[in-house]
């Protein structure tokens, strides 16, 4: 017999009206405005300044601004109804985004730094001045951006993936304000593209653990902070459970666990208890131990599992 049960265990997951990052849809409108304001401003002052520090942070927060504008769009997809025959409608839309995001990303620390090594071989006069200026104005935003995001990352992996798009942004124009000060105080140019260097390298390990957080959703690998091990010990610890095979469990976007299992019961506990009083325990096992949002069981006796077909297993 099999059954569905979605348990009311949120703990941080999504609202009932959508996924978990849904709830934080005006507050990535608000950092994607501000963050085109501020690309718009460090392209002129990098143009004015000759900084290449400064317009490396302009070029990253032009990704930032379609990375949000994906995690936006993501959400609109993924928050649409489910139908006949995508029974989990567009949810995984939000991934696929944090993928791309992740790509992008990649690619900015890239070019930035194959720009920094041309900088040292060819060096060009920045004004620290000019540079400081837009810098401090681009911190201030970012500032803003993060604060907004603060919450949202926690809950979401779409979230966190803009929100570390502008972390990653916040940290640049400080490393830009630190080079700008040393030129104005020492006149060493140098110090620029050293600056555009440390932007890169500090965008690429944190891209990498997203990446790799978006790929074990990609692969159902099973949800973060979930041991089966003790998933399966919890069912078998269950009165009348014998057995317990197929256990599965994956995430289909943030804050939407997945799990199915066929559970063995004795028949001497079916006759007992019932098979309504066995799902609700089975549900209760899950809910209270495990964040796991959905869950589906299907019991049987024992001997059933030697009729079902191998590709079950």
């Amino acid at each position: 017999m099999g059954a569905g049960h979605d348990h009311g265990h949120t703990h941080g997951g999504p609202p009932p009206t959508g996924t978990a990052a849904a709830a934080h849809r005006s507050r990535l409108r608000i950092a994607l405005a501000i963050t085109l304001g501020v690309m718009v401003l460090e392209i002129v002052g990098g143009v004015l300044s000759g900084s290449l520090a400064l317009i490396a942070d302009a070029a990253h927060m032009a990704t930032d601004a379609v990375g949000l504008g994906m995690a936006l769009l993501a959400i609109h997809f993924a928050n649409r109804p489910t139908g006949a025959n995508r029974t989990f409608g567009f949810a995984r839309a939000e991934i696929l985004a944090a993928l791309a995001n992740c790509l992008l990303l990649l690619g900015v620390g890239g070019f930035l730094l194959v720009e920094a090594v041309q900088r040292f071989v060819e060096p060009a006069e920045t004004r620290g001045g000019l540079t400081v200026v837009f810098a401090v104005v681009g911190l201030a935003a970012n500032m803003v951006s993060l604060t907004l995001l603060m919450r949202g990352q926690k809950e979401s992996i779409n979230v966190r993936g803009a929100y570390l798009e502008v972390m990653a942004d916040a940290l640049g124009s400080v490393t830009v304000l630190v080079s700008a000060g040393i030129i104005l105080a020492t006149g060493w140019q140098y110090a620029d593209p050293i600056a555009s260097l440390a932007i890169g390298v500090m965008i690429v390990p944190r891209t990498l653990r997203l990446l790799r957080e978006t790929l074990n959703v990609l692969l159902e690998s099973a949800p973060k902070g979930v041991d089966m091990g003790e998933v399966r010990a919890h069912i078998l610890a269950l009165p009348g459970v014998v057995d317990v095979h197929d256990l599965h469990a994956w995430t289909i976007t943030s804050g939407m666990p997945v799990l199915s299992a066929h559970v063995v019961v004795s028949q001497d506990a079916l006759d007992s208890v019932g098979h309504e009083k066995m799902l609700h325990d089975l549900q209760g096992c899950l809910g209270e131990h495990f964040d796991v949002e959905h869950c589906t069981f299907q019991l049987e006796p024992v001997g059933h599992a030697e009729h079902e077909a191998r590709l079950c297993h």
